[in-house]
């Protein structure tokens, strides 16, 4: 809110050129504040509210933009500006927006870098795409087993000021192998002659560089933990993790399930950052699908010609019925696909699982049912709307709901199941998906049980 507030000031003073008042504005601001004043100024100003930063501000901030304001100032910025973010950057926001570019400008770029920092920026973008390697830092503070407190301390002095997290000591031996984790308040709270050796329990947890990010982010769930090491296949510290970026998996990875179960393909750039054919493209496939699955409940429709002319009331209650279904079964498919990534639930479960949502779904569509007739004999006490067989005609909406309902809760979350069992993404099971199927099964309950409770009056 006061980044909004001083956007009218900050732009006269840059149509002023006021570069002094700039600096005097900005001289007391975190790196989060002015990213979001970026986001509120004009593209081209902001590549001078950059260069009248000083260079570890600058690149404090450029990591908190997002990728589409990221790579305009790469490209309005000049050749030793660029070089000074990027050099400055965390190693692992750097291959965070470096993996995003095309071929071409990423060599250009790692050719800003120092030695040492281009060393680590291709070291990382080695890693596979998906692979905890692409997230970890190299900058941590490790100790040897041998070392007292007052040691540690000293290192840490020397060598801490750039890791991103002094949450954790890790201790490794000669050859550089992880053997145990030791948390800060250890060492804060003991004699500076103790020995790192005597805190050690020997009781750690670690994840692999080549392991997926996803497993990472459930290693993090499970312990708690504000930053975890990485090591190789021979157990030698490599890098760290932060929960930070960890939290940007996660918001990755619901933003795609949520994309799923919207129907649609994920999108791979923010909204506001993708084409229009790309997001055309994204959005058509799953519509053409649920498209032609929406035609089967037109021939299911035809199927009950005969009835539907007979008794043309029926026709009236059947959008009532097919989205109770609809609804029921998006109810589920969701509550079973949250469950699932969080851990709540798993394929062993799909017993129990079934019994609840049948239960559920029958006490749902009694609940629906109940609800259903009521309006039909209100409605019939004060018109002939219904004619004088309207109470067959709330028993076979009544029973209806009830059946389809039940038969929406159970597939919305059994699908999930299966999906899974077959090795696909539960998120695919998506609301639309579900709600068209139910649709096509929900016709087929309704007028089956109006053929047979209607059979020899209306029908």
């Amino acid at each position: 809110m006061l980044g909004k507030s001083l956007v009218p000031e900050i732009s006269e003073l840059i149509a002023k050129r006021d570069f002094n008042a700039l600096r005097d504005v900005f001289s007391d601001w975190y790196p989060g504040e002015l990213a979001e004043l970026l986001g509120d100024i004009p593209q081209d100003d902001q590549a001078i509210v950059f260069r009248i930063l000083p260079a570890p501000l600058a690149a404090d901030t450029f990591e908190y933009l997002d990728l589409d304001s990221q790579k305009h100032l790469l490209k309005a910025l000049g050749r030793e500006e660029v070089s000074g973010i990027l050099n400055e950057m965390a190693p692992d926001d750097r291959t965070a927006l470096l993996e995003e570019l095309p071929g071409g400008a990423v060599r250009q770029l790692v050719e800003l870098l120092s030695p040492d920092e281009r060393k680590i920026a291709t070291n990382l973008l080695g890693y596979p795409e998906d692979s905890v390697g692409r997230l970890m830092t190299p900058d941590y503070v490790a100790v040897r087993p041998d070392m007292t407190v007052g040691d540690v301390f000293e290192h840490i002095r020397n060598f801490g000021r750039e890791t991103e997290s002094l949450n954790m000591i890790y201790v490794v031996d000669d050859r550089g192998k992880l053997i145990d984790d030791i948390r800060m308040h250890e060492f804060l709270f003991s004699t500076m002659d103790k020995r790192v050796s005597d805190l050690m329990d020997s009781n750690y947890v670690h994840l692999t560089v080549t392991e997926d990010k996803s497993q990472a982010v459930e290693v993090f769930r499970k312990h708690a933990r504000f930053s975890l090491p990485v090591v190789n296949s021979e157990g030698i510290l490599l890098g760290i993790v932060t929960l930070d970026d960890v939290l940007g998996v996660v918001e990755a990875q619901d933003t795609e399930d949520i994309h799923k179960f919207g129907g649609l393909e994920a999108l791979e750039y923010p909204y506001s950052a993708t084409p229009l054919l790309d997001m055309v493209k994204k959005r058509a496939g799953w519509l053409i699908v649920l498209f032609i699955g929406e035609m089967l409940t037109a021939t299911a429709m035809g199927y009950f010609e005969d009835e539907i002319a007979k008794a043309v009331v029926l026709a009236l209650f059947v959008p009532l019925i097919i989205s109770s279904g609809g609804n029921s079964g998006s109810q589920a498919a969701t509550l079973i696909i949250r469950a699932m990534a969080l851990g709540e639930i798993t394929l062993k479960d799909w017993w129990r699982v079934m019994r609840r949502e049948l239960i559920s779904g029958a006490l749902l569509g009694v609940l629906l049912g109940l609800i259903g007739f009521i309006r039909i004999a209100a409605w019939s006490a004060f018109s002939n709307l219904y004619g004088e067989h309207w109470f067959l005609i709330a028993l076979t909406v009544s029973f209806s709901l009830v059946g389809v309902v039940t038969w929406g809760t159970l597939s919305g979350s059994m699908l999930p199941l299966v999906l899974r069992r077959l090795g696909f993404d539960p998120a695919t099971s998506s609301a639309p998906f579900v709600a068209t199927m139910v649709d096509v099964t929900g016709l087929l309950i309704y007028f089956s049980v109006g053929a047979l409770l209607l059979s020899g009056t209306l029908l």
